[in-house]
């Protein structure tokens, strides 16, 4: 029977009567909304039997998918006979438990038998079909309201109370069961996660590191050594690149610093405003996206990490990272794209009208001593190169002893086999948490040192310069926690077995999922402005259901493991270009207000060159090597496509004085 109180449902309901009756409105209310809660919490008792074992009801059960219900029995036995509706079944009991499998397409009512009495729950399991709503409905959001952080939430709610509505709880019990279980279930669960923590750290520390070596004038050093050597406008945008490819940690520090510290000298030289904003955004996410010490590289790794646990794949998230770099087409393309516009001298589209355009906008030039001070310099100090390029040094060459030291451990060198070969057995079995976390303490600490010691900032504004970089990465780790949360939720509903499940009924070939990841997650970055939030939404369904269709397909482990590194790869890439394209994304808005450029007018020069270099890594990388294409051979041929569009299409700049 169940062990739902009656008792204290009739004492709760009597309470409610008498305050409803006897007390001020405001004291009604807050009794009521207490009593609601107690409430909330007395509908979720387990069911059980009054004897001496006990059946818990599970909170949930998904039509189709095994659920297991845990049995508590009083016996020293190793087995427990019991009856599940007249059929008979024998447990193995384990440290007094012994666990039911069931599997229901509908609503049941169990009856459960054994010598110790009889157990009767109503099942009511939600459809399988439902697994697709929360993360659509994460997206829905994100498309109307253009903002990740309620998407995330809502997707998340959205899951948490159809588990209690499902349950059993009424309406309003639901709602309020279903928000708290977003705190204390799943934001919890997600926090616990050692991995997940250890990339929270990490993204902290760089976040620290590099705000106090832009403090301590140490970005600026790098960026003015750079700079002397710009005296013509191709000079000036190639420096310009090798800024964005050498600021290559963040995506934040890459764009306002080198958009602030190089307006004057693009000025100089009469390279328009929309020219120094395209140089600043396309140089900014696409390196922080592909290189290896970035603090980008912590998000990809925990959703790697996600999915191939979910998978148990016998692989490490950092050998996935690094085998996935190959496929990164749109990133690299619109890396080697920028190169070729700079040195050809052409332009096409918005873009040539703007840098043939005779005079500065006066507006622009007006904005251009407002530059963005949590990205400069304290007054006074010197730049020197060195106390950005140490401690930078040191968290690259940290994470490679990291890695070395942790996956040696576990490692033994074999001198029959190739060095590359010894080189991937070690970095396979590194714990890259670790190297992560030792490299960036290293670096941060070296930062300190180096600005405490030449007396650049003193203790107090070498801290509070560390605690402002914690500050700007709390929006990646906020983003971070819900979308592990998101990600439990579709875990937990099987999101993966319905949407693989559904591509394998629609017969769908599993050499299509990376041009689709890649079209699907640009679109998603477009719509809410967020390449962050797009991969949170997309690498937890996308991942487990390209793996299950290659596998349904008849395909080999490591013919399944080249799908699978490209949509790892695809999806990330994808974001990217969304990203660009999105008026509404923070980099973009940031690269505008960094090059002091009007960002309409940013936007609209950009967007045919980002979708230009999307189309060529669709169409000449991301399908075409899924199919078999030697990835050499595309990226050869799409470098050659890209310079025939710019030859071809493109027109010469001519050179224009700036008029005060």
């Amino acid at each position: 029977m169940q062990n739902r109180n009656n008792h204290f449902n009739t004492f709760l309901k009597l309470a409610l009567n008498f305050s409803i009756a006897n007390m001020h409105k405001r004291i009604q209310f807050i009794s009521i909304s207490i009593l609601i809660i107690l409430l909330a919490f007395s509908s979720t008792h387990l069911y059980s039997q009054e004897s001496s074992w006990t059946v818990d009801k599970p909170i949930f059960v998904i039509q189709g998918i095994e659920k297991r219900i845990e049995i508590s029995v009083p016996t020293t036995q190793d087995s427990l006979q019991i009856q599940v509706n007249g059929e008979k079944k024998k447990l193995l009991i384990t440290n007094g438990k012994a666990y039911l499998s069931i599997k229901l397409d509908q609503e049941t009512l169990l009856l459960i038998e054994s010598q110790y009495g009889e157990v009767t729950m109503n099942i009511n399991p939600i459809p399988l079909w439902f697994s697709i709503i929360p993360p659509i409905i994460a997206i829905l959001v994100a498309l109307i309201f253009k903002e990740v952080f309620t998407a995330l939430f809502m997707g998340i709610f959205v899951g948490t109370f159809t588990i209690y509505f499902y349950y059993g709880l009424n309406f309003f019990s639901a709602i309020l069961k279903g928000l708290l279980s977003i705190v204390d279930q799943y934001l919890i669960r997600s926090l616990s996660n050692t991995g997940h923590l250890s990339i929270i750290i990490f993204s902290l520390m760089i976040g620290g590191m590099v705000h106090i070596i832009t403090k301590n004038g140490g970005m600026r050093g790098v960026v003015n050594y750079l700079s002397k050597y710009a005296n013509t406008k191709k000079s000036g945008q190639f420096i310009t690149w090798l800024l964005g490819v050498a600021i290559f940690f963040d995506d934040y520090a890459n764009t306002l610093v080198v958009g602030n510290t190089m307006r004057p000298v693009t000025d100089r030289l009469n390279i328009s405003r929309e020219k120094l904003a395209y140089l600043v955004d396309s140089t900014a996410a696409p390196v922080a996206s592909i290189a290896l010490i970035t603090t980008w590289v912590g998000a990809e790794l925990s959703y790697i990490q996600d999915g191939i646990k979910f998978l148990s794949l016998d692989e490490t998230p950092y050998i996935v990272f690094l085998h996935s770099l190959q496929y990164s087409f749109y990133p690299i393309f619109t890396l080697g794209f920028i190169l070729i516009l700079i040195f050809s001298g052409k332009d096409f589209g918005p873009m040539h009208k703007a840098e043939n355009k005779p005079v500065l906008n006066k507006v622009s030039k007006a904005l251009s001593n407002n530059d963005n001070q949590d990205f400069q310099p304290k007054v006074g100090v010197k730049p020197k190169a060195f106390n950005a390029f140490i401690p930078v040094l040191i968290v690259v060459l940290g994470t490679i002893i990291g890695l070395f030291y942790t996956g040696m451990e576990f490692t033994t060198w074999d001198s029959h086999i190739s060095f590359s070969r010894n080189l991937s057995e070690i970095i396979g079995n590194a714990d890259s948490y670790k190297a992560l976390l030792w490299s960036s303490l290293a670096g941060t600490l070296t930062a300190i040192i180096l600005s405490i010691s030449q007396k650049l900032l003193n203790l107090k504004e070498t801290m509070d310069s560390m605690v402002d970089g914690f500050k700007i990465m709390l929006t990646a780790v906020l983003i971070l926690t819900l979308a592990w949360s998101l990600a439990a939720i579709t875990e937990d509903f099987h999101t993966a077995e319905f949407i693989s499940g559904s591509l394998i009924q629609w017969n769908i070939s599993p050499f299509l999922i990376p041009g689709l990841a890649f079209v699907l997650a640009a679109a998603v970055a477009f719509s809410t402005g967020s390449s962050w939030g797009t991969m949170a939404i997309l690498y937890p369904l996308m991942l487990p259901a390209v793996w299950l269709l290659s596998k349904d397909a008849g395909m080999g482990y490591n013919e399944s493991m080249l799908i699978f590194h490209n949509v790892v790869s695809v999806i990330l890439a994808g974001s990217v270009l969304g990203d660009h394209c999105s008026p509404i994304s923070d980099t973009t808005i940031m690269s505008s207000l960094a090059s002091q450029c009007n960002h309409i007018n940013h936007v609209r020069t950009q967007l045919p060159y980002a979708l230009t270099v999307g189309a060529v890594s669709l169409f000449v990388g991301t399908i075409p090597v899924a199919y078999g294409m030697p990835i050499s051979v595309s990226y050869l041929f799409g470098f050659i496509v890209l310079f025939l569009i710019i030859h071809y299409f493109g027109k010469d700049n001519k050179p224009y004085k700036i008029e005060d």
